[in-house]
């Protein structure tokens, strides 16, 4: 255990420093993500508006806060994809990877964890020249915060599970992009990023109670800028976790037999 700890510590270490030091590209990519949500956002204040104040019970303040906390969900969502995965596979620098005593998924988890910090600093002034401008209704209390603080974490590294499985197909495959595609479209739909899950027919709801998406964007957001009760949250953690659980025993099961397969192919 105390290994693993002096790994994560000083790759996510390495991964702060080397960040910091590109601290304008990253600048650049973040402001590059914000198109997507400030279109969600201004559509449905502008419905909220016409609607009569509301569409669902969302104001086009509450419309704000839900997508400008989106946008630093969103970028806690981004993990190695499955086209690293397929490269890593393809090109054979999986390899060179099964040389060190340590599975590569810790080297992703890690590095990416230290970029989540810079993420998280970088994000404030962008939040709050949107809150700005977009006026954003937000007062949740210190459980909100901390429940919100915690899910962020957790639905990167449910995120992190999946996108890692849809990337181990490419030992049985040489291309994953269709079926990556594929569950990106459902992402979109059942996870609450396209627009608050709320707001979906009820069979979509009804729907997303037995899927992983809902726990990488809805929840973290929700528990936020939403009004849920203290069980809700806690119950939400308990769910997010065995979701994170449940995808790290795929990840091995699927790893196990993968690894039996792994050849590269070269381009």
């Amino acid at each position: 255990m105390k290994r693993y700890l002096d790994f994560y510590l000083t790759s996510m270490k390495m991964a702060i420093l080397q960040q910091f030091q590109y601290r304008a590209q990253n600048y650049f990519y973040m402001i590059g993500m914000i198109a997507e949500p400030v279109v969600y956002l201004v559509v449905w204040s502008t419905v909220a508006n016409q609607q009569g104040g509301s569409v669902g019970g969302y104001t086009a303040g509450a419309f704000a806060a839900y997508y400008i906390v989106w946008t630093l969900v969103r970028n806690m969502n981004i993990v190695f994809t499955p086209y690293g995965w397929e490269g890593r596979i393809q090109r054979g620098q999986l390899s060179g990877e099964l040389l060190r005593p340590i599975h590569p998924l810790h080297k992703d988890v890690s590095e990416f964890a230290g970029w989540k910090f810079v993420v998280i600093v970088l994000w404030l002034p962008i939040a709050a020249v949107l809150t700005l401008i977009f006026k954003p209704v937000l007062h949740p209390t210190w459980l909100q915060v901390v429940v919100f603080f915690l899910a962020i974490w957790g639905a990167y590294l449910l995120r992190t599970m999946f996108l890692s499985l849809l990337g181990m197909i490419t030992f049985w495959t040489t291309r994953v992009g269709a079926i990556y595609e594929l569950y990106f479209a459902l992402e979109l739909i059942l996870s609450g990023r396209l627009v608050p899950l709320t707001l979906m027919p009820g069979w979509v709801q009804h729907v997303t109670a037995f899927l992983p998406f809902q726990w990488t964007f809805y929840f973290p957001i929700n528990a936020l800028v939403g009004t849920p009760t203290t069980s809700e949250l806690l119950t939400g953690l308990g769910i997010q976790l065995l979701w994170v659980l449940g995808g790290m025993l795929l990840v091995n099961i699927v790893w196990h037999f993968g690894i039996r397969r792994f050849s590269s192919v070269g381009n």
